[in-house]
């Protein structure tokens, strides 16, 4: 379910210049960073791109909600990391992406593991907000 602007708690803003080949910097500036297309899209590769920036954000977003899923079901998933490789390719009506989650628990047998993980995919607001636009699959 959608949240409403009056359930927001905190809003990220961030402002690009030149899209793809550019910069993109926060409005409080802990984020200023050169964007440009990696060398497989024939760009220069020299900086980041929106896919490493949504890779990053997603895996934090995702680890975070491992933690809450963990704490209510009594998990430790101290000292694990989560993985996202987000691609982008050619589809029907440009571009599309796909994302591969993956998590490493060392506190956890694989049952366990995978349980958690299935769950944070259901709470995890990047997870939501793909769901049913973007394949991601969890590894």
């Amino acid at each position: 379910m959608p949240i409403q602007q009056s359930d927001v708690l905190y809003t990220a803003v961030a402002t690009a210049q030149n899209g793809r080949d550019g910069r993109v910097a926060t409005d409080d500036g802990k984020l200023d960073v050169l964007v440009n297309p990696p060398r497989e899209m024939g760009g220069s590769g020299d900086g980041t791109n929106p896919e490493q920036l949504f890779a990053a954000g997603y895996s934090a977003c995702f680890q975070g909600a491992l933690a809450v899923v963990a704490r209510q079901e009594g998990a430790d998933v101290s000292g694990s990391t989560v993985t996202a490789k987000v691609g982008i390719g050619r589809n029907e009506d440009g571009f599309g992406i796909i994302v591969e989650i993956s998590a490493e628990i060392p506190g956890a047998d694989e049952s366990t593991a995978r349980a958690l993980i299935e769950k944070a995919h259901q709470v995890c607001p990047y997870s939501k907000a793909t769901r049913g636009n973007v394949t991601v699959t969890l590894v």
